[in-house]
């Protein structure tokens, strides 16, 4: 089978990677792609949120199948474009992929089928927003109506931040706070069979202990050994399953990557948010732990027949990835620095370490910084303390002039287990 995967990210490479090591991809073509991408896949220039031109791409490589890896792309309704002109495509349509365009509209999905999430106003005034504030009380939590690329929310003590985020947003929801540890829970879905994922867990601020601004994650590992074994059965029974046939129910049925951000809190699971794509970094470590060809079954997904795909195998063992961020990441990250050290870790690390590209780009013989979040190391092992150790080790024989990463990604479950 011929695959082409629309997107840049370390969660693409980590999609290319999987679908590289599946016997029954022929050929591999990435779009636009990056540096790391390239030793896996062909890469194609596109724009990446014009489904005319996605659906020309996907027609002139004969794929047989067109994966779309982030978000702006599903909402801007490039899937609908490539399923419309004949071509099988993983993700959900512009309409169903509003559960992570819309904020309010999620809630309200989840509102009509019973899902259990956080209580919360939706705002469009200072006045509604002063008295949203007002009614949840410390902590704050704000959320941007719209897409902002996993830096929209703002969790805060104090009033004048969370207000001033929420005015800058236009729309906005504002929530009560969720207590508990945060699980990522992705599910494939072909609009009715819905087919459960391996837990992760990220880590969202900059900084070691959590401090720090939120980023688009840091860092993941799975599997989550303090997780209840009954969780994945649960969130499928309450959350994934509910909200896959009320959008069945309203017209809009959602084919391709659910995603439920939840919060274990003392009255139980509640959903955080979700997301119609697959996450970053989490997908880094739940695709390094299936052994399930990915292939055959994000093709069943696009093609309606999921119910044919037999449960998942996974690996036994744990895997952590770990983020490299460029000088300033979040704020204004600095690109264009030289990358060293690629070289040392595939000679000594792999296979159970490599590196996944984020922002990257191949400048002649150099490959260099371009992005904010530059490279996810991955690496697997017999439990979480050696699967840590080995991503660690890995990213220390890294060189990037003034870069950042967390050096405490899984060390309490790893503690822990």
């Amino acid at each position: 089978m011929k695959v082409l995967v629309i997107g840049g990210g370390a969660r693409e490479h980590a999609l290319c990677r999987a679908l590289s090591l599946d016997p029954d991809v022929s050929a591999l073509h990435c779009a636009p792609g990056n540096a790391g991408i390239a030793d896996v896949a062909e890469l194609h220039t596109v724009d990446a949120l014009d489904g005319d031109a996605v659906a020309e791409l996907a027609r002139r490589l004969e794929a047989d199948l067109v994966v779309v890896g982030p978000e702006a792309p599903l909402v801007a309704g490039v899937a609908d474009a490539v399923r419309a002109a004949g071509v099988p495509c993983f993700g959900p349509s512009r309409e169903a992929a509003q559960l992570e365009g819309s904020k309010a509209f999620a809630k309200e999905v989840m509102a009509a089928a019973n899902v259990p999430t956080a209580r919360s106003y939706v705002c469009t005034t200072p006045e509604e927003v002063d008295e949203a504030l007002d009614a949840f009380g410390a902590p704050y939590v704000v959320k941007d109506d719209g897409l902002a690329a996993g830096k929209g929310v703002v969790v805060t003590a104090d009033l004048e931040q969370a207000r001033e985020h929420a005015l800058a947003c236009g729309r906005v929801v504002i929530e009560e706070y969720l207590d508990g540890p945060e699980v990522s829970l992705f599910a494939i879905t072909d609009g009715e069979t819905v087919l459960p994922l391996q837990p992760a867990q990220d880590f969202k601020r900059a900084l070691d202990g959590d401090e720090g601004p939120n980023t688009g994650g840091m860092g993941a590992y799975s599997p989550l050994p303090w997780a209840d074994p009954k969780l994945v059965d649960e969130v499928m029974e309450s959350v994934l399953q509910p909200t896959v046939d009320e959008l069945r129910r309203r017209g809009t049925p959602f084919s391709g990557l659910l995603y439920a951000g939840l919060a274990i809190t003392g009255r139980g699971v509640r959903v955080i948010e979700f997301n119609a794509r697959f996450g970053d970094p989490e997908t880094q470590v739940v695709l390094a732990r299936l052994k399930t060809p990915l292939a055959g079954v994000l093709l069943n997904a696009a093609r309606g027949t999921l119910a044919d795909e037999p449960p998942l195998n996974w690996r036994g063992d744990s895997a952590v990835t770990v983020v490299i961020a460029s000088h300033n990441y979040p704020a204004t990250p600095r690109t264009g620095d030289p990358i060293d050290g690629l070289d040392e870790v595939a000679a000594q690390d792999a296979p159970h370490a490599y590196v996944l590209h984020a922002g990257t780009r191949r400048e002649g013989d150099a490959i260099v910084s371009a992005g904010g979040r530059v490279l996810s190391v991955t690496a697997t092992g017999g439990d979480l303390t050696e699967a840590r150790d080995r991503a660690y080790t890995a990213v220390d024989r890294i060189r990037l002039d003034g870069s950042n990463h967390r050096r405490d990604i899984a060390a309490k479950a790893a503690s822990h287990a």
